[in-house]
């Protein structure tokens, strides 16, 4: 396995289909953090990952707690437009937890305060955009560890 992508609350069911065939076509996992904005049977989400999702490796958790608590000892890293460093400075490590925050607000500012050497950001080069959609933030930030470990 490359990754494991983790969303935390993830509201558009757009995305995480989209996340999902990413997951999948880069030999990752995906972790999925309760509440969502949406229910995981939705059409939208399947439509977005097509006939891919049922390959896919998931695991859903309740909450923000049970995650952590799950995953304690596992390599983290924070992606988030907060993050003082860009995600080309991470030493990015097979079976890495990458972790992302919902669409509407990113990742609670409780784990940015806990996290801040492991919080990372994707430079943006325009003024008039607070942040990237977040299928492309995963996917840039997926792509960019794959080139790094040598996959």
């Amino acid at each position: 396995m490359a990754f494991n992508i983790v969303l935390i609350e993830p509201e558009i069911p757009n995305n995480t289909g989209n996340i999902g065939r990413l997951s999948l076509a880069s030999g990752s996992n995906l972790h999925l953090v309760k509440p969502f904005g949406f229910e995981i049977d939705d059409a939208r989400l399947k439509r977005a990952g097509l006939d891919y999702w049922q390959h896919l490796s998931v695991t859903i958790y309740d909450n923000i707690d049970d995650f952590f608590k799950k995953n304690k000892d596992k390599n983290m890293i924070f992606l988030s437009s907060h993050g003082k460093k860009t995600h080309w400075s991470i030493d990015f490590e097979d079976n890495m937890f990458l972790i992302f925050g919902k669409e509407s607000v990113g990742l609670p500012s409780s784990i940015l305060k806990k996290q801040p050497n492991k919080t990372y950001n994707i430079p943006l080069f325009s003024e008039h955009v607070r942040s990237l959609n977040l299928a492309n933030a995963v996917g840039i930030v997926v792509y960019e560890g794959l080139k790094q470990i040598g996959q």
